[in-house]
Formats: C-alpha cells, structure tokens, sequence
C-alpha cells in the first residue's frame, strides 16, 4: 500500500519495506515513507521537487543525484542540540520522527527574499569579492566584512554542546576493499576464499552498489539472487568483515587508511551507551578501490532547474526506491548508458516524452524501442529549459543541422557520461590521466598497495567489472601472503558502450557547472580571459570544486569548457587533485571521546575526592585543582576567596600544592650539577635547608623557578611549578646525558610519589602539633625558616618537612606518601577544628602571592629576564651555568626594558584587569606609546582594594609615577600608580614567624 500522501510512489517494485511505514518532517510539513528510503527518495515520493536554494543567487534547486556527490539537496537535519547542516539527503536514511529543514533561505524555501541576488547576477561573476569591496576602504570594516560574513556559510550549527558520543577505533587486515558493487564484491569473494583478512567499506547502508538500480544477470541468475548468494559466501568466511554505512575517505601513510561508520545517524538518537559514529583507522596491506564512477552532467541554460536530474540518479529511483522523480520524462545523452533509463521508466509504465541524443547515430534497438514507446528521438542537444520552482515545463532542443524544437515534459534526466571516482586514488599526489575512449580521467600512479577496478578505473561494462574485482582480490591476498584458492570468477556480460563528448551547449540563461556554488559557463570564460586558465588558478579564482561535494560533478565539465576556449586538449589543460577527506566527516568523529573532560587525560590531587565534596575546580594543565571553596550565603567567587585569604591572614588554612613537579636529584655531584642548571649555588647548601632557585634557558631567559632542599650529602629534593614539571625533567635528563656527563647524578621524578600541603598562617605551628609527634622541635629555633627534614607524624608515618612560604605567612609544606594524601588531609580538618582551620584553593593563593609580589607564570612568561623579575642579584658570578654568557646580552640588560613592578588604581574602587597596556599619562594609546602592560591583578583583602603585578619599562624608576591603564578589548581605560610589587608585609617579618 503506498498510502494518500506519496502521490509519485509506484504501486509496486523497488527495495523498500512497504510493511514498516515511517513518518517524517520537512520545513514543517508532515510526510510518509517506507524503510529503505532515503529523505530525498521520501521526498519525491510525495511529490517534493524544491528542496534547496542556491549559495550565491538563491536560485531554486532540486535534486541532482542519488548519492554522496549530491551539490543541491543539502539539508538542516534534525533539531536542537542534534541539528546537523549540509546533510546530504540523498545520503540520509529515512527513519521514522525524523525532521529535516531546508537552508539558505530566508524566510522560507519559496519564498526566499534573498532571490533578489539574481538582480546583481551581472555583479557577482567570479572573482566580484576582489574587485567589488576596494573603495572606500572604510566601508571594509564597517559595511563589506559584516555584510560579507553574514551572507557566508550553508545551514546553521546547533550552536549549543553536542549530546551524542563518537568513538575512535584501528582495525587491521591483508586486503581493504571500498565499494560493494559487482567490483567490490568480486574481490571480496577472491581474496576471502584465497584466506586473506578482508575488510569491506560501503558508505550506502544496502550492499551491491549499482547492481540495487541496474540490476543484470550474473552467473545466469539475476543480480539481486546473485548479491544474496555472494553475501551469504562472504558471511560464511571467517575472516571477511563488511561494514556498511561506512566511507572510506583518505589515505595516508604505511598502508594506513580513515574510514567513517555512521553507526546509529540512521535512527533519531543513538541508543543509551552507543557512539552515534566511529572513526576508523585502517591498516591495510593491499587495497582495492571499488568506488564505481560519478555520472557527469551537460551544462546548459537552465540546467540547475528542479526537476532536472542525473539519468542514473532516476532510474535509481525507479527501481530501487519505487518513486517517479517525474511523470513524462525527457533523456538528454551523449553516450549509450543514457538509454538505460529510459528502459527503466518505461518498465515503471512511466511516459517518455523524447529523447535528445547529441551523438550522430543512434543503434536499432534504440530506434525500435522508441518506436515501440511511442516517443521521439531528436538528433542534437538541449539547450534551454523552461520551469521553475515547481520544477521542468518546456525543453528547448537544438537540432542537428540548426532546426529548433520543443518537449514538453516535467522532468528531464541527464547523462553526459561517467567519471571513474579518482579521488582516493589521487591522495599521495596521485594524478590521474586523460582515456579519450571514454572522455574521463583514469586513475594513475594510485598510493602504494592501491589498485582500482571497475567503473573506478574506467571498465563500465558488468562483465569487465566482475572480472577486475576477482582478479584484484586474488592478486591482493596473494601479495599478502595468502595462498589459498580463490575459485572462479563470476560471469556476466559487458554492455555496450559508446560515447560522444559533450560538455556544454550555448543558450540563453544561466548554464552551471559547479552548482553548490553558482559557477557558472560564463565565469570560466571571464577567468579565462582574465588570465586564469591554470586549472590551480581557475579553481580559486571561481571557486569551481570548492564546495562541499568537492567538485564531484563539475570539476570535468570546468576543465573541458577552460580546455575548449583556450584552444588545449583536456589533458594539456590538466586536473587538480582530491585531497581527504572524500566526504564531510564531523569534528566530533575525528575528536572521538577527546573532548570535554575528557578532552585529556585528567590528574588528581590526592585531596580531589575530598574537596570534591564542596570545591570549585580548575583546569591547571591536566591536573584538577581545587580554585575556591565557596559556602552557604556567599554571592559570588570573591567572596569565598576573600574570606579564604583573610582566615589564612588572621588563623591557619592548607592548600593542595602536589601539582608541583618534585625531582629527587641523588649521587656524590648532585650540588655541582644542580649549580650548573640553577643561577645560584646549590652545592654549598646545608644538610637540612632549603633554597629559593632560578633556572634559565640557554638564550638567557627565565626558564622555570622553585625550591630545592638537600635532605642528605648526596640527596637534593626539588620542585618546579606545575606547568613546566614534565619539561624541567626533560630539560634535566637532557643537561645530564648530553651537556654534563661527567657529573655522577641520577634523576627520578616524584610528583606522583608525594601529596604534599601548604599549611599557612599565625596558627599554623598550633595545627602542625596536633599532627607532628610531639618529640619533633617546631620552634623557630629547632625549625627556622628555609628548613627542610624528615619528621615523624603521630602514629609513626615519616614525613618531610619544609619551612617555605609561597603566601607571606609563617608557613610550612608537609609531604607524605601520595596514598596517605587525603588521611592527612582528613586530619588536618579535625585537629584543626579548634583553630577555624580553613581550606584555600588557587585563587586565594593567587592574591596572597601578588600582596607578597611573588612571580609566577604571567611573569615568568618566556621573555623575562632573571633582572626584569628583580632577581638579577641571584645571579652567581663565581660558578657557570646555563643561560649565563646569552642573559649578558647587550639587549637583556638595556636599561628600558620591562621589569616588574606593582600597580594600584588611583581610584581605589576601581577594578583592575589583566592584559591592560601602561601608556604615559596624557598619551595616546597606541604602538609607539605602549611600555608595557599588567600581568596579574587580584582584590586584596588586606588593603581593602585591588592591585596587581606589571611589567613596565623602567619601572624602578619610577615608582609612585601616575600612568595610563588601556583594556582595548574590554574598553575600559583609568589610571594607575606604579608601585613596590610587595604590597603586604613588606619586611617579611610574618614569614619568619
């Protein structure tokens, strides 16, 4: 039963479910159709010929083809957070609630306002953007980029996260087949049975290719018994897989081959737990490229109209979908493969009106079937169509000899012959060659291991097909070290197949060659006389194969119209080349699970799961960092970190610093060596201290800062920021094997090894008590700052111990073995219990190291020098070390360069931000002006306004000078007073407590 909506679906036939009936939506309209449809076969079911608009000229536009090199029926596909543009709808299986939407209309598919771009058509000849938008050159920014940017682009992202997963995957075998044509299969079959591990990709989601529309006879049953017959074969090997819904779309290098599975892009959502598509990765050690060919139109005026459509493309229709694209049918061929539809419409009991065959004689048979038909055969050409966005009235045909006459007829196939799909053929530089015997390119010169057979590589006849596949298969497993017997070849007859070139017929209209984007005859003749005639030139010039589709149905016929009017054979004027990927893969399948959290790999504090219970967290390389502890009745993030700073300030807090890169430097020269790598000297650092220490980079630019403790004679204890942990090892392990290898030092990497806390504040000894056995000696005395030992804590746990202070208070660092990290955390919140101890994360860190004007990473930024920090007396001049003769340099010791100071807004309220530029007062913001500009900024509670660190020219000098603050791209502008970078405590008197 068809049902009352689909008005052009056939009683009977084609490869579809009639028992499973699906529901679908297109621009709003409710329609019916059959599992095994695509959305472009439902949507001529039910009588839908307009499906897009144009890119440039919003011309009206219906559906071309019936497979991936679709240029107009490109669709919005879903909604929501799922909505996908340029979905082929050729390509898009039909299954039941699924809603798709025209595009590049506005406000609606017929009635596109933007139409009104035909009016400028005389304007908007390739090339018109280089032209058209150079005076006045103001207008650029103002007018001609904005107006430019929001004409740009097909269809519309979803704009929101996307919800569906994608899943990355390898698989492996001896012989990569792609496409399940007769070709395809035939391989399969011959490399199967020879014993090869066989892999074979189809992008549709139903097996045989060509066979599904043009049936035929092979091994003297029909085509469909013998696909039935081969896929039970095939299924029965074991180690044959046939992936389907799957396109193979480049080739790279070592046999390596991507392929995308659309795993579940045909139901409305993946179901729970499954990916919506996977990426493969392929390794193969022979391929067969079984891809078949394109059929290419003829460029005539009005060839875009709806209704208009590849011969093959129809008769695929008919046959395998059971659907009449139109009711009286014109055929306009240069070649014998057109005439195949019509023998397949007039099987449907559909009407052909006339067939217009450009080649000088046409066979007996043909004749015979027209005049059994009833319809006429017109010796010339098509040049005109009238119609329009209900599709094709009136056909305008140029006879032989210079007579005119017309057809009526409201549908009009196409064949201007067959293109060998060259495109994966052509990805290591491949270029393909001219075969004048069927006017098309021919693969030459595939990647290594690549053989192309069938229709890929020219043969168009069913039997040559067979033939190629078996004998590649065999040849393939047999180059793969499989011996086995592949049997015989199946069998069938080859077609006839004749041919007389014809690329384009003048008329009066508009005649396309690259329909998605508007390229037309006539702009190939102007970038021919505008000197554009290399094909690489040509391309870019007029955007020919520039699209979407890649060019699939208009790369020849450009290149035929360029070769006929600059007076060159095709192959003198030559091809570009297909680059991967052959169709449009997402972002989200090249991604897979990489993104989101799961965009990297994620490292754990040991605190995380604790403070998970109630922390905001931060990004900080891979590892989660705890930024801020917000509670109940606080408004906003500044209010958590003020009050974490304050009770830090005033009591005691910890912070989780294990993210820091921890070295154990061992062996009798660990002190020389550490000297070479640091500005200052390690080697004479006492047995139980610890060290603040600079390291540059050859070139003489601060590399990386940290402490070091020497915990034995031959034991030093080190540590990096977070940032540069794994580099400082690399830099380290490189100084000890290559630059340094005398040195008797070995190098381990801890920082996974060790959790370790920052305990800070006045109450700070008090907490330590409470944890640290009571024989152990806190005092300043037993304990002074910049100490470093091992210690025991209650209950016999060793320890180490570190008296540092990143925060300006009387701090200590406690490090225990990373498994007993969240224990002592845990126990430091009771015993701290009594002295309001309170947990801080990054940001309260961040404001207590820029009052005490300590630098971090907006200051160590990869162009500062040890000087510009305010560290330049760190600098030994008794011993070398790496980066010392470079950081002499005459301009790394300039007295205008930029160093570190602080900054405080005049007005106190006012709020500072990061990136703002320091301009002298009274100057104009600009290059010539610019001295530099703010690092880091914070709110300090302590002084009861915000502050912050900048590098300014000759800002030592300068302090107390009034200065210019310009944000350009917060707009915001406001003065500042340069200042000492120490804003709190400025003797340091708290820190040695």
């Amino acid at each position: 039963m068809v049902g009352p909506a689909q008005t052009h679906r056939l009683e009977s036939g084609g490869l579809i479910d009639r028992a499973a009936p699906l529901a679908f939506r297109f621009d709003g309209k409710s329609f019916a159709g059959f599992q095994g449809d695509t959305l472009a076969s439902a949507l001529i079911a039910n009588g839908v010929k307009l499906v897009g608009r144009s890119f440039k000229y919003h011309r009206p536009r219906g559906i071309l083809t019936a497979g991936s090199e679709e240029p107009n029926a490109l669709v919005e596909l879903r909604s929501g957070a799922r909505r996908e543009p340029n979905t082929k709808a050729t390509t898009a299986e039909l299954y039941d609630g699924l809603e798709a939407a025209s595009q590049n209309r506005w406000p609606s598919l017929r009635h596109d306002l933007m139409a009104v771009n035909q009016l400028f058509a005389p304007i908007f000849v390739a090339g018109f953007y280089y032209k058209t938008f150079m005076w006045p050159a103001k207008f650029w920014e103002t007018i001609y980029e904005p107006t430019i940017r929001r004409a740009a682009g097909l269809g519309r992202a979803a704009g929101v996260a996307d919800p569906d997963h994608y899943d990355k995957a390898w698989a492996h075998c001896d012989v990569l087949i792609a496409g399940s044509g007769p070709a395809g299969l035939a391989a399969a079959l011959a490399a199967g049975r020879g014993g090869a591990r066989v892999i074979l990709c189809e992008e549709d989601f139903a097996l045989g290719g060509r066979l599904l529309a043009d049936g035929g006879m092979i091994d003297g049953a029909p085509a469909a018994e013998w696909i039935t017959r081969t896929l039970a074969e095939l299924a029965a090997l074991p180690d044959v897989r046939i992936m389907t819904r799957t396109t193979l779309f480049g080739v790279y290098d070592g046999g390596t081959y991507g392929a995308i599975e659309r795993v579940n892009d045909h139901l409305p959502s993946p179901p729970e737990h499954q990916v919506r598509q996977r990426l493969w990765r392929i390794v193969a050690k022979r391929c067969v490229v079984a891809a078949g060919a394109i059929e290419r139109p003829i460029v005539f005026a009005g060839n875009d109209t709806p209704g208009v459509m590849m011969a093959s493309a129809m008769r695929t229709y008919v046959a395998r979908y059971a659907v009449t694209p139109a009711r009286r049918i014109a055929l306009f061929t240069n070649n014998e493969d057109g005439w195949r539809t019509v023998e397949t419409a007039l099987g449907a009991g559909l009407q052909i009106a006339a067939v217009v065959d450009a080649r000088p004689d046409v066979s007996a048979a043909h004749r015979a079937l027209a005049a059994k038909g009833g319809f006429a055969v017109l010796n010339g050409s098509v040049s005109g169509v009238e119609g329009g966005k209900d599709g094709v009235r009136k056909i305008a045909v140029s006879l032989t000899g210079g007579a005119r006459a017309e057809v009526e007829a409201d549908g009009l196939a196409v064949s201007g012959g067959w293109n060998p799909a060259v495109g994966l053929t052509s990805y290591h530089r491949g270029r393909p060659k001219w075969q004048d015997d069927i006017a098309a390119f021919v693969p030459d010169g595939a990647p290594p291991g690549m053989m192309a057979v069938g229709a890929a590589n020219g043969a168009f006849g069913l039997g040559d097909c067979l033939r190629q596949g078996f004998a590649a298969g065999a040849a393939a497993a047999q180059s793969a070290g499989r011996g086995g017997n592949a049997g015989t070849s199946p069998v069938a007859d080859s077609e006839a197949f004749s041919l007389t070139p014809l690329w384009y017929v003048a008329g009066k209209g508009k005649a396309f060659v690259d329909y998605q984007h508007d390229v037309t005859a006539s702009d190939i003749e102007l970038a021919q006389r505008e000197g554009f005639e290399s094909v690489e030139h040509l391309k870019r010039y007029t955007t020919l194969g520039m699209a979407t589709d890649q060019g699939k149905t208009s790369n020849v016929a450009g290149l035929a119209i360029m070769a006929a009017i600059s007076g060159k054979s095709i192959p003198e004027t030559g091809t570009t080349i297909y680059r991967p990927p052959y169709v449009p893969v997402a972002v989200g399948a090249f991604a897979g699970h990489h993104r989101d959290e799961d965009f990297h790999a994620t490292r754990l504090t040991p605190s995380h799961h604790w403070a998970a219970e109630g922390a905001i967290f931060v990004d900080t390389g891979l590892w989660k960092r705890a930024q801020w502890y917000p509670r109940a009745g606080e408004k906003d993030w500044l209010e958590s970190v003020t009050r974490e700073v304050k009770a830090v300030r005033s009591g005691v807090g910890f912070c989780d610093v294990s993210t820091l890169g921890k070295i154990d430097v061992h062996g009798p020269d660990a002190g020389a060596f550490l000297d070479r790598v640091y500005i200052n000297t390690f080697s004479s650092l006492a047995v139980g201290k610890a060290r603040y220490g600079l390291m540059l980079r050859e070139d003489g630019i601060v590399y990386d800062d940290g402490t070091t403790s020497r915990l034995a004679e031959d034991h030093y204890f080190l540590t990096t920021t977070t940032a540069k942990a794994g580099l400082v090892m690399q830099h380290l392990e490189f100084c000890r094997q290559v630059l340094f290898p005398e040195f008797d030092v070995q190098l381990t990497s801890v920082s996974d090894q060790w959790a370790q806390f920052s305990i800070a504040g006045p109450k700070t000894r008090d907490l330590l008590r409470e944890i640290v056995d009571p024989a152990e000696d806190l005092s300043n005395e037993g304990f002074p700052f910049m100490g470093a030992r091992e210690v025991a804590l209650r209950g016999g746990i060793k320890a180490r111990l570190f008296r540092i202070s990143f925060s300006g208070e009387m701090a200590f660092e406690i490090s225990v073995p990373a498994r007993y990290g969240e224990a002592l955390l845990r126990n430091l919140m009771l015993a701290g219990k009594p002295f309001g101890v309170t947990p801080y994360g990054t940001e309260a860190l961040g404001v207590m190291r820029i009052e005490k004007g300590h630098v971090a990473g907006p200051e160590l930024n990869g162009t500062t020098t040890a000087a510009d920090l305010g560290l330049g007396k760190m600098m030994s001049t008794k011993k070398d070390f790496i980066g010392r003769v470079m950081a002499g340099r005459e301009a790394l010791i300039a007295p205008d360069r930029q160093v570190v100071v602080g900054i405080k807004p005049v007005d106190k309220t006012r709020r500072l931000r990061s990136g703002a530029h320091i301009i002298p007062k009274g100057e104009t913001p600009g290059p010539g002006n610019d001295q530099g500009y703010v690092t880091s900024v914070c709110f300090s509670p302590m002084l009861d306004q915000w502050i912050g660190l900048a590098l300014v020219e000759r800002g030592r000098e300068r302090i107390g000078e009034i200065v210019h603050a310009h944000d350009p791209l917060r707009g915001e502008d406001y003065d500042v007073e340069l200042c000492s970078p120490v804003f709190y405590d400025p003797d340091g008197g708290r820190q040695r407590g």
